[in-house]
Order: C-alpha cells, then structure tokens, then sequence
C-alpha cells in the first residue's frame, strides 16, 4: 500500500497527544476519601471490566482517528481484477503436413472444427484474433468480437510450405500490440518494463502446431518477448504417430486474398527424432517460460477437450486503485461504536 499524500501522516502526531491529555484530565480530578474496612472488597467491587468501560470508548475514538486520517493520505494499493476486455490470438499451424489424414477428415479440418467451437463458446466482451503460420506468418483476422469474421477467417485458411512456429508467435504478439499502445510490437525494438512475478496482461496466445520449427526465429527466441509482456502462451500438440498418412486437404493450391488465404504448396512440417513429429519439448519450454500450459492432442475429440478446458478464465488486469474509502468507513463505524458504548455504560444524568 502507498500513500498519494503522506504529508497527513504528520496529523498522527494528535494522536499521542490526546492519549496525553486524556491521562492528565483522569489524574486531575478531585480525590474522594472513603473509609472502607477492606481494600479487597473495594478490588472486587471496582473490577476489570469496570476499568474497560470506562477506557474502551476512548481507545475506540482513537482508532477512529487513525484510520481518518490514513484516509486523508489517499491511501492506494495495486489489486488483480478479472479482465473485462480480454483478448485471445489462436494461433494456428497451416503447414502442408496439416493435411495428414490420420485424423480425419484431415488435421487442419479437425483443428477449424475445434477452433469454431472455442470461439463459439467464449463471452461476447473477448476480443479474438486469428494467426495462421507455415513458412512465414499472417494474420488473418484481428482481434475482434464479430464471430461472423472469425469464423469466415477460420474456414477460409489453407495450407503452405514449412513450418515457422516461431513466427506465429511473434506476429500474434504484433497483432496484440496494433490494440494495445502500451504492448510494444516485438520488431519495433522497445521492450517494456517486465512485469512483476506472477502478473499477467490481459492476453493469452492459444499456439496450436503438428510439427517442428523449420524456419523463422527459434519458438523459444519468441516466447522471450511473450514473457516480458506478461501474455501467456498455451502450446497444443496436435497429431499422432501414424506420420505416413495420406494428405488430402481438397488440393493445396491458393492464394493470398486479403490476408483470408495462405500460399499453397509443397513442403512439410513433421521433423524427423520427435514423437508424432512434433517438437513437444520446446513447446512444452514455451508454455513454462510464459506461464502458460502445453496440451497434447492425437484426435478431433481430444482437441475439442484441450479447447475447451483452456484456462481463459485467469486472464486479469492489475489496476492500482484508492482505498480511502475503507479507511473512512472504518472510522465512522469505530466513532459510532464509541459513542454508543458510552452512552451505554455512562449515561448522562
């Protein structure tokens, strides 16, 4: 907690002061000599809880005064808050190998069917945005709330050569700085101030792959930039092990309209050493480094479970906020307890 005006604090010296005075009007008063037989009897008769009553409404009204006047020095604090305008960029692999049918009726069918039902199932206020990468990488759709375009740029998006995993990650974090001035854009050279520990925007990348990294920068280099944005990214494997499957995506010839269609192709995205053809220990680095999660799915109906259980729900805002209006309600209701205690115990005659 900080303190907009911490000049009032010096008002905290009243504080002792009437402590003081308190003391002196107590000790002031007149003695009164009475002969008792026993001093035990007039322990007894005297008691603590007497003492307590009889001091209790003044501690109280001193508390009351701290805390006013710790409302007087605007007191502010930095809280998280669920994000009202949250943002999510799939980012989707649309490399050649996407046409393997050993999920039919293809990968990349399968993964446009997942997508849908994702972007059908989120609340209306989150903004989505569509990135489709092979050799290099493309957004197709920024980050919007008319499900209308973002189900038009996911059914529209083919296949191209190679696979730049690298890429998608860096032009999806682009396409979160073109909505947020405070988000520099990864090729513009300025890096912000890293974020506190655990503290995130409200952003998250959902980087959706069957292969390895072939071109572009390294996923690792990228996800850099992700961690000190604070936007998590959350990794998805998508294949099996049959990499010997016949390809069939309907033809793989396109062309770049508008940004709606990627370049068709030869080429491949599966890499030779890695279960399923896919690099599951970079992708699994990716989601740790940017405090996300990688998921592993090898059919059309694990997939829609990954999307699904996506943990979209954590995405917050931090804001820093005054709180003066909590130190003023906790003076008010002390001055009243006050008051009432001591009409209670001490009413005037």
């Amino acid at each position: 907690m900080e303190l907009l005006w911490p000049g009032f604090l010096y008002l905290l010296f009243v504080i002792p002061a009437l402590l003081i005075a308190y003391i002196f009007i107590l000790r002031r008063r007149r003695p009164y000599a009475v002969r008792f037989s026993s001093l035990s009897l007039v322990r007894d008769a005297i008691g603590k809880q007497s003492q307590i009553r009889r001091h209790l409404p003044f501690v109280l009204f001193l508390l009351a005064m701290s805390s006013l006047v710790l409302a007087m020095g605007r007191p502010v604090t930095t809280v998280t808050l669920p994000a009202a305008n949250a943002t999510i960029i799939l980012a989707i692999d649309v490399s050649r190998s996407m046409c393997s049918t050993d999920i039919q009726p293809n990968r990349l069918e399968a993964a446009k069917s997942a997508a849908l039902d994702f972007i059908e199932a989120q609340e209306t206020n989150v903004q989505i945005g569509v990135v489709a990468f092979a050799g290099y990488a493309v957004v197709i759709q920024e980050p919007t709330t008319d499900r209308n375009l973002l189900e038009n740029a996911v059914q529209n998006i083919t296949t191209a050569r190679r696979t730049a995993i690298g890429s998608g990650l860096l032009t999806s974090l682009e396409a979160l700085s073109e909505i947020d001035d405070s988000l520099p854009s990864p090729f513009s050279g300025v890096e912000p101030e890293p974020l506190p520990e655990g503290v995130y925007a409200p952003y998250i990348v959902v980087l959706l792959t069957d292969g390895v990294n072939t071109t572009g920068p390294e996923p690792v280099f990228a996800a850099e930039f992700a961690k000190t944005r604070g936007i998590r990214v959350y990794t998805i494997g998508f294949g099996t092990d049959q990499n010997d499957s016949p390809m069939n995506c309907g033809g793989f010839q396109g062309s770049p309209d508008a940004g709606q269609f990627f370049f068709g192709g030869g080429g491949g995205g599966g890499g030779g050493g890695f279960r399923r053809g896919i690099d599951e220990e970079t992708l699994k680095q990716v989601a740790a480094m940017t405090g996300g999660a990688y998921f592993a799915a090898s059919s059309t109906g694990e997939l829609q479970e990954v999307f699904k259980n996506l943990p979209v729900q954590l995405m917050t805002v931090t804001e820093t906020t005054e709180i003066s209006v909590i130190f003023v309600t906790l003076g008010a209701v002390l001055i009243l307890l006050a008051i009432l205690l001591s009409m209670l115990w001490h009413p005037i005659p």
